[in-house]
This record gives structure tokens, C-alpha cells and sequence, in this order.
């Protein structure tokens, strides 16, 4: 294999769990980061990128999305869950087919890569559509097939050979970039076989799994009529919760079941935007952080938060705990930082390869530019300087497994303009079908 190198020189570098002391280089051999120190030589690099007066942090991880529902951004705003899901979204995913989710998937790996992330987990549906997408845009993805069989053994059966299918033709593809997870959706939309099956299955396999729980209310109510338990209580009961299983959202908690989160070392994707905006709740992100449980970031799809930008993510999980615990001191602009990075991909169980810079790990980097005005004058902290003033339009690059995705804000390896015109049509295209 021919060496293909960059050099960025000149960077600060924040990092979520080695500090490196002023300004450093850093080598980028094919995917691997192979070199960060003082001054290291030009010689025979095939790429040089001056990262004077730009911070070099880790390619940001979005644990939780449904890529494909950029379409439907804005499409049924200002409602509850129930009301957001049944009424608007499910009538016009009927819709779909793998050709909208595939443009749906490009223009999100557009808008995730121009705002600095460079790998996310997806639970949608035509995920060979998303993956052919997330190929040709040069992003690092985890993906999962939505299954929901609502008590349907015929359906139940499909459901699992879906995601099978998805595992087998897709996990470890485009370069390795791809993996796959199980993505039982829910524990009120999937029955106790399915999920029964989902763990027998992940464990003869070593699939990981991906699921919502305990995202309103309404679900803590419904879930405790039907099984006498709530959510997490119930999935405990039923042996399906793990160290490989990321759930996403869990605003509704009892001290009980956070218990059972941290016996189990189960990952949690926490949401605020979207949970916000549903008026779902606040996640007791600051309690379970207290248990050493690891909680990273996600924005949900586009449908629901209205954007991708985790940046600003970050910033509404740090302020949305200070405000609901009344603790300015609570979920620090570095531990949010952590959140988006380390902790996301040790919830994939990524994080031997991405999640922070350091030598031998994947070459997933962005840097983002101090030479605008919401970044200036400088933090005295690096992070704070990230997390509280910046957005994602303050990302300049995006480095993925080595490769330049978006350099001085111009993206590499997709025409966005053709990308927002295919987008336009098929939302008008699924409008007119409803």
C-alpha cells in the first residue's frame, strides 16, 4: 500500500484525555494519526495543512440518529411525541423507499460533516441504501435496522432477517468504516420474543444493539400497565440489557433503574435537543455521570431537533443540566467534551480506534477556526471555548480514517449542490403521496 500523508502543522489540540501543552504537529499516515510532537519535518508529505490560529479536536460522535429523516426537517413541529409520531411521521415513512432514504443519508452526512462529526449510529430503515451513502461520503458510521413488530410472529421473523441481512452484507464494509448493530426499536414497539431473540442473537453473533427506552412519560405508564415494571426494570427481568447495548434518550429514570443501568454497563445516548423540543423531559444526565455510567451525545434525527449541529448539542446538554439541577458547576464544558468524543465511542465500542488524538488511533479529526467572532478572544479554556462559543459553522476541516472530507469549509467527496436539489424533490415527491 502506497503512504498517503498529512501534515498539520501548528495546531492546538484539545483532547478529551491526553493534554498536550501548546502548539503541535501531527502526522497522518493512510488512516492512522502516527506522529504528534514539536516541529516534525515536511519531508516527503504528500498534503500540508497550516492549522494556525484552529483547534484540533477528535471527529465528534453522534450516538444516536436517524440520518435518512433529514427530509423530514421541519415536516410536523410544535407537537408531542405521540401526536409528532403517529399523525405526521409514520404516515409519510409508508412512503419511503431506499432510493429517498439514500438522498436522505447524503444530505445528512453533508450536514454532519460540515458541522464537525465524523462518525454516527443510525436506527432507520433501507439501511444498504444509508450504507451505500455513508461509502460515498467518507464517513464512519454504526447501522441499524428499526425493528418493530408490535406482537406479529410473521413480522417478528422479517424484522430479525432484515437486520441479519444488514449485518451480513454491510458490517465492516467501505474500508471498515461501516459496522452493524441489532435495532430493536423500542421496548412499547417491539415484543418481549423479539427482544428475547435480538440478545440471544448478539450474543451468538457479537453484534451490538441499539434502542430507544424510557424517552416519555407515556412510555414509563404504558410499558408498567402491560409488564408491571418500568422500562429498564422490565428489560432487566427479561436478561437483554449489557455492556453492548446503547439506549438512547432515558429522560424518565428511578434511582432504581439507574442501578440496573450502571450493574449492567449500558451505554446511554443522551438527546436534549430532541427531548426538548417533544417536550419529553430532562435526561438526569448529572446523576448518572455521578455513577460512572457513560453517557454520550446524539441529536436524533432532524425531524425532531431541527438539526445535526453537535456542537450546539453539547452546549444545550451542558446548560439544560445546570438549569434543571440549579448547579452552575454541573456537566463542565470538558466533561461535555468527553461526551462527544471518548464516551461515544467507547458507547460503540470504538474507542480503541476513534474518540480522541492520539498515535495509533484513527485519523477521525476536525479543526475548527478561532478567526471568527463568536470565538473571540480566545478562552482561557480550550474547551469551554468549543462547547460554550462555537457551532458547528466553525468547522473548517473534517479528516475521516485518514481522508480530507471537507477542507476551508468546501466539502470533497459530495456535491452538496446536487445533493439539496434531490433532496427538495423527494420531499415534494413524499408530500404529494400522502
Amino acid at each position: 500500500m502506497v503512504n498517503n500523508t498529512i501534515l498539520i502543522k501548528n495546531a492546538l489540540i484539545l483532547n478529551p484525555n491526553v493534554n498536550y501543552e501548546g502548539k503541535k504537529d501531527l502526522l497522518i499516515k493512510n488512516d492512522l494519526i502516527c506522529e504528534i510532537s514539536d516541529n516534525i519535518s515536511q519531508e516527503n508529505v504528500d498534503k500540508i495543512i497550516d492549522a494556525t490560529d484552529k483547534i484540533l479536536l477528535p471527529g465528534l460522535v453522534n450516538t444516536h440518529t436517524h440520518l435518512s429523516m433529514t427530509l423530514f426537517r421541519g415536516l410536523a413541529d410544535d407537537l408531542s411525541l405521540d401526536e409528532w409520531l403517529n399523525d405526521n411521521i409514520w404516515p409519510m415513512e409508508a412512503n419511503l423507499n431506499g432510493d429517498y432514504c439514500y438522498i436522505g443519508a447524503l444530505l445528512g452526512a453533508v450536514e454532519l460533516i460540515k458541522s464537525g462529526t465524523t462518525t454516527f449510529s443510525d436506527m432507520y430503515f433501507y439501511m444498504e441504501d444509508v450504507a451505500r451513502a455513508v461509502d460515498e461520503s467518507g464517513i464512519r458510521a454504526v447501522l441499524s435496522y428499526g425493528m418493530i413488530d408490535f406482537g406479529d410472529e410473521e413480522r417478528r421473523k422479517a424484522e430479525i432477517e432484515e437486520n441479519m441481512t444488514l449485518f451480513k452484507n454491510c458490517h465492516d464494509t467501505a474500508d471498515g468504516r461501516i459496522k452493524v448493530f441489532f435495532g430493536p426499536h423500542s421496548p412499547y414497539t417491539a415484543s418481549e420474543e423479539l427482544l428475547k431473540e435480538v440478545r440471544r442473537l448478539a450474543d451468538e453473533n457479537g453484534i451490538k444493539i441499539h434502542i430507544h427506552v424510557s424517552e416519555t412519560q407515556k412510555e414509563i405508564d404504558d410499558v408498567s400497565a402491560e409488564k408491571g415494571l418500568r422500562p429498564f426494570e422490565y428489560l432487566d427481568s427479561i436478561g437483554f440489557l449489557g455492556p453492548d447495548v446503547v439506549c438512547a434518550h432515558c429522560v424518565w429514570l428511578s434511582d432504581d433503574e439507574i442501578e440496573i443501568i450502571k450493574k449492567n454497563d449500558v451505554k446511554i445516548s443522551h438527546n436534549p435537543c430532541s427531548n426538548m423540543k417533544l417536550a419529553s423531559g430532562i435526561a438526569p444526565v448529572s446523576k448518572l455521570l455521578e455513577n460512572d455510567i457513560c453517557v454520550s451525545i446524539g441529536t436524533d434525527g432532524a425531524s425532531s431537533n431541527n438539526n445535526l449541529d453537535l456542537i450546539e448539542e453539547l452546549k444545550t446538554a451542558s446548560l439544560l443540566q445546570k438549569v434543571s439541577t440549579l448547579d452552575p458547576k454541573v456537566l463542565t464544558s470538558d466533561e461535555a467534551l468527553v461526551m462527544g468524543t471518548i464516551n461515544g465511542a467507547k458507547a460503540l465500542g470504538l474507542d480503541d480506534e476513534i474518540g480522541s488524538v492520539e498515535v495509533g488511533k484513527k485519523a477521525d479529526l476536525i479543526l475548527i477556526d478561532t478567526n471568527n467572532a463568536n470565538m473571540v478572544p480566545d478562552s482561557s479554556n480550550l474547551s469551554s471555548n468549543v462547547i460554550y462559543s462555537a457551532n458547528g459553522s466553525n468547522v473548517d476541516t473534517t479528516i475521516c480514517n485518514g481522508k480530507i472530507l471537507m477542507e476551508n469549509k468546501k466539502l470533497t467527496t459530495l456535491d452538496e449542490a446536487e445533493i439539496y436539489e434531490k433532496a427538495r424533490i423527494t420531499i415534494d415527491e413524499l408530500k404529494k403521496a400522502l
